[in-house]
Parts: C-alpha cells; structure tokens; sequence
C-alpha cells in the first residue's frame, strides 16, 4: 500500500477524524483484526455473529494506527461518512443501521485513490460464472516472472475483498490481478469504478446465480460489465467457445483477443488427460510450446488460455508462458484439491463452490481420475441459487454422473440427485465413506460453500495420514 496519513485518508474518503491526530501513519488495511499490525487500518464492519466495531480497540492495541468505522468507536479512528444502502450487497442482512455500507464505501474510494495513483500497474480483472479464482491464480503464475504482482488469495471478489486487494498494490507493482463477482446487475459495473480494469477477461457464462438473476442471458449482461468498463486502449480477452462470451465484443471499445479450441486467437490444439490433468498444445501467433498443467481437471485448459493470453499481452513468450502454467500448483483452497491418502485412497476437495458448469467439470475429472479400474465416489451437497430450476440442474448432474459411469453417488443433507445415496447431514456422509470406501478409491466432494462439505474431506484425511499431490 501507498502509505499514507490519516489525515490523507479521512480527506479521501470523506471521513472525519475522531480520537487521532491525522498524523497516524497507515501502511496496511486490514479488515480481520487478528492480522493487524504496526501501521495497520483496521476496517470494523458488522458480521452474523460480531461487529468488528467491537474489536477496534484491540486492533489499536495490537499496533493499528487507526479504525476505519461506520460510528464513533474507542480508538483513533477516521468515521465514514453515511451513504445510502444498496440492495444485493452481502452485508444486507447484517447491517442494520447503514455503518456498514459507509465503511465499504470508504474503503471503495481508498482503493480507488491508490490505484490511481500508480499509472505503472496494469489492473487485470477476471469474471465468470466458474474458474475465477483458478485463473486468478494462473494469472498471478505467468505474470510474476513479467514483474511485481498483487493477487487476491482466495475468493476475494466483492466490495470488500475487491478494494482490498487493490489496497495492497504499491509503486512497486507492475500487474494488479482482481476477480470481479457479481450478484446482480451493476455490481461489476461498480466494481470496475473502484479499479478501472485495463484488461479485462470473461470466462464464461453459467448458471451459477441464476435463481437472483433470473436467467442466463441476465448473467451475461452482467458478466459484461467488465469488457464495458476497459478503455479504447485496453484489452478484452473472450471465450471463443461460449457463444454468449464471445458476443460481448460488440459490447466493448476495446481491442478482442479470443481464446479456445477451436477458431482463436491463441488456442490450445491436442488436449488429452495424463491422470486427471491436461496436457496440450499453447498456439499463439508469436509461436506454440507443451503445457503440462498440475491441476486436475479438463477445463483448466481455458483457464489456463486465458492467463497465457494476458501474459502475452503484457510481454511474455509462448515458451515462458507455457513454462510458467506447467510449473503452476493449486494455490486456493477446496478447489479441485487432490490428496492421496497413504492407503491410496484419493480426496478430491472441491467444496468451495458448485453449480450445473462447475459440477459437469469436477464430475469429469473424477471419471478420468477412475481411470483403470479405480471405484470412483461422487459425494454432493446442493446447488445453490438454481431457483425454479433446482430440480431440474440436480436432476442433470445424477444423469451426467451415470453417463460418466461413476460408480457411487451419495447426496448430502438437503441435496436432490435422483437415484444417489441420501444421507441426512455431513457425519452420516462420513460414516458411510469410512465403511464403504478404501483403497484405491476416488471420492470428489462438491458443493456450495454453505453445505460444509469440506468437513467430509477433512474427515477422510485425518487417517491415516494423507501425501499431497
């Protein structure tokens, strides 16, 4: 972050002081008062279970120069100025009297004034309706040999982990990597004001969230957002193989680099599987290099295109870009995260989220980590935000998993895959995996987030001891 005085910060966000001097020096913003530090700025915004308010005396006390507060706290502090609420926001159920929406607005102009103030970092935004974070984090692979780069960790993607990571971008940084989730029209639209995205990449179009949204050309208007917000000079790279992706073309003034397949830009040509993870062909104009991704799964292929397509935009070769995705490990958690128990026995943890296009994909890559003769477990929780499709999405996954030949299918709580295994709740889920599979098994389990199904795979690891891949 570009440091600054708190004074500085109550001007740019429109706060006031209270408690401080404004000489406070702030080098940090933090909004998990457990990682405050020296310098910090601790940003005190409501939760389901506590007010982080609460803790901005403690964070002072754990070295913070400052809180940044919806209301007057005991501590040096600058107070947001009230803004007026916005629906769709992810902290509408928790903030009851709007300090909430003032904190985040403050943080949102922060961010914005320190990204403006270093015209040298290239701001690269990242949406879809699945793979955001996988090529995040590809993103951050192939462009760290290209110079300083700031990455979220993890999903970090809406208006507070957005502005956050943009706080930790400093004159140093050459390339600014930010995922931009929406859950409803005019999020990403907001998002990209906060840090105006130079090169913007759109994955592809789902059915996560079409339950809010309402159907899957609301989604794409949406998605698109992103290629609308890059400037005359800026770079739009589009899926290829999505028809709804590849439409938004017309929708940006900036200039279209395609990715896929099949007739793009840079492309990837023979893909096939060598234990779950693709290996391929990297075709790109300036030349074509072997990518041998470590992440399981076919479709990280496109991820994997459009990393290489923003690295080459920003300097890379095809050589060094190819090099850069092979060497690349999985670095965000509960996404397709494989580890073989020392029985043999193989967890793949992809809990984090799920929806029709993320289900076919993991659904996938557990067939082919089955291949020869190994009994493959599909343990699934519910699909959240379907809407009125619900049953018809859960429906469609039972159907791919008997097409892909999987050999047991069990569903978690409240999910509905018709012809799978039910068990009530995540302890009957593994107790029936530790009766029923071992050695030699695969067992994927995948849901959204607020199932808890990561506690399935960490269950099953705990014994008898597990070699990460």
């Amino acid at each position: 972050m570009i440091e600054m005085r708190l004074a500085d910060v109550a001007a740019v966000t429109g706060g006031r002081l209270h408690r401080a001097s404004g000489d406070e020096r702030v080098t940090a913003v933090e909004f998990d008062s457990r990682a405050i530090g020296p310098g910090g700025l601790f940003v005190a915004l409501p939760g389901e279970r506590v007010d982080g308010h609460s803790y901005a005396p403690a964070a002072v006390a754990a070295g913070a120069a400052g809180v940044l507060a919806g209301r007057e706290v005991d501590a040096p502090a600058v107070i947001a100025a009230p803004v007026a609420r916005q629906a769709g926001t992810y902290l509408d159920e928790t903030d009851h009297d709007g300090a909430g929406a003032a904190v985040l607005a403050a943080l949102a102009a922060l961010a914005g004034h320190v990204v403006r103030a270093l015209p040298a970092t290239t701001v690269v935004g990242v949406t879809g309706s699945s793979g955001k974070t996988s090529t995040k984090d590809l993103l951050a692979a192939v462009l760290a040999p290209l110079g300083p780069t700031v990455a979220p960790p993890g999903s970090f993607n809406n208006e507070l982990g957005l502005p956050w990571t943009a706080l930790r971008a400093d004159p140093g940084t050459r390339h600014l990597v930010l995922e931009f989730s929406a859950r409803g029209a005019g999020h990403i639209a907001r998002l990209a004001a906060v840090a105006p995205p130079r090169i913007g990449v759109v994955l592809n179009v789902g059915r996560a969230h079409v339950g809010e949204f309402g159907s899957v050309e609301a989604i794409a208007r949406a998605k698109g957002e992103l290629v609308e917000a890059l400037p005359a000079d800026g770079v739009a790279v589009l899926n290829a193989d999505d028809p709804l992706v590849a439409a938004m073309a017309s929708r940006t003034a900036a200039r279209v680099v395609t990715v896929g397949r099949g007739d793009a830009q840079i492309r990837a040509e023979g893909v096939r599987l060598d234990g779950g993870r693709a290996r391929f062909t990297l075709v790109t104009a300036s030349g074509r290099a072997p990518v041998a991704l470590r992440l399981v799964g076919e479709h990280h292929v496109g991820n994997a295109l459009a990393a290489a397509a923003v690295a080459l935009e920003l300097g890379g070769t095809a050589d060094g870009v190819a090099a850069a995705l092979s060497a690349a490990e999985p670095a965000s958690r509960w996404r397709m995260e494989v580890t073989d128990r020392a029985d043999g026995l193989t967890v793949v943890n992809d809990a984090y989220n799920s929806n029709p296009e993320s289900m076919r994909a993991a659904l996938t890559a557990l067939a082919a980590l089955g291949e020869g003769n190994r009994r493959t477990w599909a343990v699934l929780g519910r699909m959240a935000e379907q809407g009125d499709g619900a049953a018809a999405a859960h429906a469609e996954v039972a159907a791919l998993a008997r097409e892909l030949g999987i050999d047991r299918l069990v569903a978690v709580g409240t999910a509905d895959y018709p012809g799978a295994r039910r068990t009530a709740d995540v302890d009957e889920a593994v107790g029936l995996l530790r009766a029923e599979a071992g050695p030699g098994d695969v067992v994927l389990v995948k849901a959204s987030r607020t199932a808890g199904l990561e506690r399935v795979a960490d269950a099953l690891l705990r014994a008898p001891g597990p070699v990460p891949r």
